[in-house]
């Protein structure tokens, strides 16, 4: 799939599946644009968004890195407009960037709630805000969140994560519906299987026999990008169904661990009955 001329802003590409996305997309042409709040680098967490452009780069790609807190409109607004400085407009919106915690009531306290909301379903909204009125210039626009389908239930033990991920998956199908006439496909798109990833290894989500590389998300995103934007919007896609309905259905090449089966374990976060 090629991307060439294409301008990709990403959320989030200090590491793990932002990097992964970033790289995967300027490999097939696209500029890209890295953004999150890493600049300088700890020893504690590996990554920055200056080194993924780096990368890309020494790869023969085109990116720029915008510092940015999806929290802070003006940081958002900031990193827009340097975009499109840069790139001239911005064709493609990849909402990843997200903030986890997995507990019960009792133990997420308001300000933790904020935390949630704030990164994960406002930061969508406020990023896809920010960008609209360049997705309206582009011939060939999307956007993607990194969130699961709606749910026919409600979510014990989890309640403030759910409806902050639940709440991007909302936002993004009520666009697609405000955008029906404008030509731009909004998506939500989430994995079946648990993605490596600092995420994954700090939060205990399994072992790496339960994990798949970030690549299958790399390979859905490029499919979902490659669909006429007036034909595919409005939906919440799992990684496995886009990727067969493109002709893949042997996924044995993105176990972090050859001859493993990763279980559903990320969609069944969400839907404890959900089964292949």
């Amino acid at each position: 799939m090629d991307f060439e001329g294409r301008t990709a802003f990403i959320t989030g590409t200090s590491r793990g599946i932002g990097k992964a996305i970033a790289l995967d997309l300027a490999d097939r042409g696209a500029n890209v644009v890295s953004t999150g709040k890493t600049v300088d680098g700890r020893e504690d967490l590996p990554g920055t968004i200056v080194e993924t452009t780096e990368e890309i780069r020494e790869r023969g790609g085109d990116s720029i890195w915008c510092q940015l807190d999806v929290r802070d409109d003006a940081s958002v607004q900031t990193a827009i407009d340097e975009t499109v400085d840069a790139f001239g407009g911005i064709d493609f919106v990849v909402n990843n960037a997200g903030a986890i915690h997995i507990a019960g009531f009792e133990d997420t306290p308001p300000k933790r709630f904020d935390l949630l909301m704030d990164v994960n379903a406002r930061g969508a909204y406020a990023t896809t805000h920010a960008a609209l009125p360049h997705l309206r210039e582009s011939d060939h626009a999307h956007v993607v969140t990194f969130s699961p389908p709606m749910p026919a239930r409600p979510a014990p033990g989890k309640v403030a994560y759910a409806l902050s991920k639940y709440g991007m998956t909302f936002i993004a199908q009520s666009l697609a519906g405000e955008l029906d006439a404008d030509d731009i496909g909004v998506n939500a798109l989430w994995p079946v299987s648990a993605i490596e990833s600092e995420a994954t290894r700090h939060f205990g989500m399994g072992t790496p026999e339960d994990w798949r590389t970030p690549q299958i998300l790399c390979d859905a995103v490029a499919e979902l990008f490659s669909r006429d934007p007036t034909d595919c919007t409005g939906n919440a896609f799992y990684d496995e169904e886009l990727l067969s309905e493109a002709g893949v259905d042997d996924l044995s090449s993105y176990a972090v661990v050859e001859g493993s089966e990763p279980g559903p374990m990320s969609a069944q976060l969400f839907d404890p009955e959900y089964e292949r």
